[in-house]
């Protein structure tokens, strides 16, 4: 146990056992912060065996606690940077290494890891709160130069949601946006009894590889789309583009974009515009970003009843163009990302814009 005997907290008289706090090093932990430390050394070593470090490799650790994979990596690898929240812990975690010679190859960044700057890293190795999944997921793919892969720990249900596939229960948006990204691969499960505190859930080790080169979308484009397909993403496609407030925002952007004559509106500049377009796209999901699964009927739709000409002449537009490439009676819960990305050039090429 690093820096000392572990704390007893003093049973009050009468007190429940269950108000007891956890401890390690004489720090106590606290759950609601996401401070989860993985105790069982199985499975740190089979993160580490599974994360395929090289010894030239610069590992970055998001939420190191106390040090027990930290060490493992420092081991691993050629230096770790490791970014901690809790100046309690980055204590905690500089006094453990103190006098080793593993301290001259640790970096400790005491702060935020959603507000700061990343330095440059191979490999991305972590346990962390998951509250902060999905924004440090598009983070972490956002982050340039590119990263070789990330293996982290993740609520299980977050997890499996970026694995699904089209057709399983859990795929939702946050799928299919992290897969436009990045490779996604499930290692293993991790019961809650391997944590200290345990959390109320079972926890997954993902994989995720960055695609070289990023795929040529307009990432703006895409997730306004996907934010329509995959709002009910139970319904046909030609359900919710025939909704008033879908018909609405596509023929504004249709009618501003042929009066500033945009030639080609589907070009991101550079790789600080496409990073941060990446990055925002898990600003826009939440950690267990559920989609409307409901498989009722219409009624509670809001469909556009066609009585004005112009209207009903855009909507029409739309509608040729899900018939077209045959998506009308398709629903997103069922579309891979070919199909998405093919459904966003029909209606880039027909000059309706989601962004």
């Amino acid at each position: 146990m690093a820096g000392g005997k572990m704390r007893r907290e003093k049973t009050r008289s009468g007190g429940a056992a269950a108000a007891t706090p956890h401890f390690q090093g004489g720090i106590p932990f606290h759950k609601s912060k996401g401070q989860h430390i993985l105790k069982n050394p199985l499975i740190t070593d089979s993160i580490i065996q599974k994360s395929g470090i090289k010894p030239t490799d610069i590992i970055l650790e998001i939420g190191p606690g106390t040090g027990n994979l930290t060490k493992k990596l420092l081991e691993a690898g050629k230096s770790v940077v490791a970014v901690e929240l809790d100046p309690r812990m980055v204590l905690e975690l500089q006094r453990r290494f103190q006098g080793t010679p593993l301290s001259n190859k640790l970096k400790v960044i005491q702060g935020d890891v959603l507000k700061c700057d990343l330095p440059y890293f191979d490999i991305c190795v972590a346990n962390i709160p998951y509250q902060i999944s999905s924004p440090l997921t598009f983070k972490l793919l956002s982050h340039r130069p590119m990263f070789r892969c990330a293996v982290i720990m993740f609520q299980r249900e977050f997890a499996m949601r970026l694995v699904a596939q089209p057709g399983d229960t859990l795929y939702c948006r946050l799928s299919v946006n992290t897969q436009l990204l990045a490779r996604v691969n499930h290692l293993m499960k991790v019961g809650r009894n391997n944590f200290r505190p345990p959390p109320k859930v079972d926890s997954s080790v993902v994989r995720i590889e960055p695609r070289k080169p990023v795929l040529p979308v307009n990432f703006k484009e895409w997730d306004g789309m996907v934010r329509i397909c995959f709002n009910r993403k139970n319904k046909t496609l030609g359900s919710l583009f025939r909704q008033k407030s879908v018909l609405t925002l596509l023929e504004k952007n249709y009618k501003t974009l042929q009066a500033l004559s945009l030639a080609n509106p589907d070009d991101i500049s550079d790789d600080a515009e496409m990073a941060a377009c990446v990055s925002a796209l898990g600003n826009t999901l939440s950690d267990m970003s559920f989609d409307n699964d409901d498989d009722d009927d219409d009624a509670d739709m809001d469909m556009e009843d066609g009585g004005d000409a112009k209207g009903s002449e855009f909507k029409n537009k739309v509608l040729d163009v899900l018939k077209m490439g045959g998506f009308e009676d398709k629903r997103a819960s069922k579309l891979a990302q070919a199909d998405l990305m093919h459904l966003l050039s029909l209606f880039n090429k027909h000059g309706i814009h989601f962004a």
